[in-house]
């Protein structure tokens, strides 16, 4: 028997906000976050080419950034591209973490050595990230039942090395939360990039909130149990604990740490730099962090820069969510930014588009929520995917390891085609 996804956080987070709708003009933005502070506001533009992956003049190909060594220290003087595969080969590798009475399935992709380039590029089948057992059986079952969206977006091979040796670290680490009934690898793509380029992703699987174990409620109190996952994961990984694979011992940079989640775990990355301050950066994806379902989130009190993501076509969140980002923008403490995407949806930066029925909005085609009703197709699946990880790349390479360099990719000036960047400082 297959059991498919559960109704999605998505639509449970708008009903709720509906609920709540009154409030959305109520995000609080301390003394540096609001918009008397004398912060000030820039709007520019990016557009990636889907066929030949180049980002314009500037950006990706004209913009000479300093590169870091393994410890994170700038070295000067190499170009880095953006949105071009790093120089690493990506390995991944994972364990098991015991928090209290949950035990959590944590996945890490990680820069490898040399000697890993040709395994990595051939990859593995995304099923293996599912351990052999009835939760694999599930997942290929849905496999073998997608519909045409979800052979659109789900991505069905990786580019990384299981177990593999890794590249001499220590690295900077980032953390990444899934969406409301989802899975750890739900966006492995951005994860692999960001290893090709010199981070180590770490991403568990938020148990009792998967496509395999769903039940968990969309509260503040569960909000907090996902952070406690994330903050349990770095314990692990910054203090070398014995769950640890061989390859992850010692690889870890303690003092340069971020964040990113997409949907239920934008959510979760934004309290998670509200209450650890090991979190030097967040980027939440296609979700609100300050909203009525969790209170106990204030954009004031996160002192941490944060890039917010914006599917302009989420007819998940609807145009009240967006709304709700756009609000978390504007009172959040500077520097911030807000990435605006045309015609994306709400899973177009994810691998497991159209995975199941409840995750097809974003790939294929659809109907748009700015003009209610029209005819369109999303923006294409795997150009939204480089697009977020080459967005991701800059802001943690700027904030992670202090490349200052990296500021001139997230104000690209270019006419907008698909992109539209919005930054406070």
């Amino acid at each position: 028997m297959i059991v498919l996804h559960r109704p999605l956080a998505s639509a449970l987070f708008f009903t709720a906000l509906l609920a709540f709708a009154p409030l959305q003009g109520g995000c609080s933005g301390g003394p540096s976050g609001s918009e008397g502070s004398g912060a000030t506001e820039t709007a520019t533009s990016m557009s990636i080419q889907g066929t030949t992956g180049t980002t314009g003049t500037t950006g990706t190909t004209g913009t000479t950034v300093s590169a870091t060594d393994s410890t994170g220290t700038e070295t000067g003087g190499l170009g880095i591209d953006y949105d071009a595969k790093g120089p690493h080969p990506v390995a991944n590798d994972r364990f098991v973490l015991n928090v209290g009475d949950r035990e959590l399935l944590v996945e890490v992709w990680y820069p490898a050595a040399a000697s890993a380039a040709e395994e990595a590029a051939k990859g593995h089948p995304i099923e293996d990230f599912v351990p052999l057992g009835p939760d694999r059986d599930t997942f290929e079952a849905l496999l073998a039942d997608l519909s045409p969206a979800g052979e659109l977006g789900t991505r069905k091979q990786t580019s990384s090395a299981f177990g593999a040796p890794a590249a001499a670290g220590p690295w900077p680490v980032l953390v990444f939360s899934h969406c409301h009934e989802c899975v750890r690898f739900s966006a492995f793509s951005m994860a692999e990039h960001l290893a090709s380029h010199g981070f180590i992703v770490a991403a568990p699987d938020h148990t009792g909130n998967t496509i395999f174990d769903p039940g968990a409620l969309l509260s503040d109190s569960f909000l907090m149990t996902r952070v406690g996952d994330l903050s349990a994961v770095l314990d692990a990984l910054l203090s070398d604990a014995a769950e640890l694979p061989s390859a992850l011992k010692g690889l870890s940079n303690p003092v340069k740490v971020g964040a990113f989640g997409h949907s239920y775990g934008a959510a979760t990355v934004g309290r998670l730099a509200q209450e650890d301050p090991r979190i030097l950066a967040a980027m939440p994806i296609a979700a609100p962090i300050e909203n009525p379902i969790f209170s106990g989130t204030h954009v004031a009190d996160i002192q941490r820069p944060l890039l917010f993501v914006h599917a302009d076509e989420d007819n998940s969140i609807q145009a009240l969510g967006n709304t709700l980002i756009e609000l978390n923008f504007k009172g959040a403490n500077t520097p911030a930014w807000l990435l605006k995407v045309h015609d994306a949806g709400h899973w177009n930066f994810t691998d497991i588009c159209g995975l199941t029925d409840s995750f097809a909005a974003g790939c294929g085609d659809g109907l748009r929520q700015t003009m209610p009703g029209e005819p369109f197709d999303y923006l294409e699946i795997e150009v939204a995917r480089r697009l977020a990880g080459a967005y991701a790349l800059a802001f943690f390479d700027l904030h992670i390891r202090e490349n200052p360099d990296a500021a001139a990719y997230l104000a690209t000036s270019e006419p907008a085609e698909w992109v539209e960047i919005s930054v406070r400082e």
